[in-house]
């Protein structure tokens, strides 16, 4: 199967969701707008490339307006799985659709879960409690350095959490503590458990480390990493991606403690790839910022992200295509501290793309996948409906006039 480019980068700026979707009442999430609202709330974002992308044309924005003449494809895509949390929109965009949306204990554990738990580590955890990372530190932590019991605890998404400061339980051991919590998840399709180590000497300066670690449930079907992967091409994973399809479909992972180091890892998984996907999560906007309610922070690193992006289009060669896109929303500047319902957006862009193009609302996450699909060549089917056919490519130039035609 023939096919007009050799590399794909999907960048997914985790949280960053463009409006809530029509069943946002359902979860408790109408009127979110992670995107307008952080606009809004910073007076206006300065976002020049992503704006001549189209991000404006996708929805009002406050310092970025919509272009009439813009380089790149947009449009917004719905989430059509039931759910808002990391996994769930991952896989969707790999071609998996959660029916049923995975389980969440908003009032903690049940005590057969936290048994299992206890007997399985030796040690009864502290908290088993709904709450965010930055105030069960404040809560707990001291005790936990008295006592040395790790500390439980969830949100609305399907996590197990478990927290340990560096010096009480050391890494080898919390990740040992969370394989062995993730084999008691597994029948309750917990979406993820995840690590989370911290330092600090008392309530007022915790603060956590960069050990986190994600155990997720395993893909239930085939992805489009596995499809890429048989079809050997190759597929390269940039943050928390590796954890959420536990490192299934994947050649290469490059770990990042951050956005900043994240998109310094990206280009590095790109300029190694000669055919095949660059996945990245970038994880800053929610977790340090969403879920923090910090809407400035999360401004400042929407702005950070634009000005690295010329970097990153710059390498790129007339049989690459980048993709960039999220997850879920994560707005903070609503009550709650948790994902949020939301549209995400889509921003397509190659040196080959002639003009600016209407992707419109997508009906699924997995139209996505779909197109990286047919980018590439895959031959093996995939759920969605690519929309590669929009975007007004030049004529395709022939493999010998490439930079890569003339390697092979």
């Amino acid at each position: 199967m023939s096919s007009p480019f050799d590399r794909v980068v999907l960048v997914v700026l985790d949280g960053v969701g463009v409006g809530a979707l029509p069943d946002a009442d359902l979860y408790d999430d109408v009127g979110a707008n992670t995107l307008a609202h952080v606009a809004h709330r910073c007076e206006g974002l300065s976002l020049p490339h992503m704006q001549a992308l189209g991000l404006g044309n996708i929805l009002p924005l406050a310092g970025v307006p919509e272009t009439a003449s813009a380089l790149g494809a947009f449009g917004k895509m719905a989430e059509a799985s039931c759910g808002k949390d990391s996994t769930t929109g991952h896989w969707e965009m790999c071609g998996i659709l959660q029916e049923t949306p995975l389980p969440s204990f908003p009032q903690g554990f049940p005590s057969e879960i936290i048994q299992a738990f206890s007997e399985a580590t030796g040690i009864a955890p502290l908290g088993n409690l709904a709450i965010s990372g930055t105030e069960v530190l404040r809560l707990l932590g001291e005790e936990h350095l008295r006592t040395g019991r790790p500390i439980v605890y969830t949100s609305v998404d399907s996590v197990f959490q478990i927290a340990a400061h560096e010096e009480v339980i050391p890494r080898a051991q919390l990740y040992d503590f969370c394989q062995k919590a993730r084999k008691i998840l597994d029948p309750w399709r917990v979406g993820r458990v995840i690590a989370r180590p911290f330092v600090g000497s008392c309530a007022d300066d915790f603060v956590r480390s960069s050990g986190r670690h994600d155990f997720s449930l395993p893909p239930v079907g085939e992805t489009l990493l596995d499809l890429l992967q048989n079809q050997r091409f190759e597929v390269s994973a940039v943050g928390k991606i590796s954890d959420i399809f536990c490192a299934r479909g994947i050649d290469r992972f490059f770990a990042t403690d951050s956005n900043t180091q994240g998109m310094s890892r990206t280009l590095e998984a790109f300029s190694a790839l000669k055919q095949g996907l660059v996945f990245t999560n970038l994880i800053d906007f929610d977790m340090e910022y969403g879920h923090r309610l910090d809407a400035t922070g999360f401004g400042s690193a929407l702005e950070a992200f634009d000005c690295w992006l010329p970097e990153m289009m710059s390498a790129m060669g007339p049989r690459d295509l980048l993709l960039i896109s999220a997850d879920h929303g994560c707005d903070p500047t609503t009550e709650g501290t948790d994902h949020s319902r939301e549209y995400v957006p889509v921003l397509a862009w190659s040196p080959t793309l002639q003009c600016g193009a209407d992707l419109g609302t997508r009906s699924s996450f997995c139209d996505l996948g779909a197109t990286i699909a047919e980018a590439l060549g895959c031959s093996s089917p995939i759920a969605g409906t690519s929309f590669l056919s929009l975007l007004p490519l030049q004529g395709r130039l022939p493999d010998s006039l490439t930079s890569e035609g003339a390697k092979r």
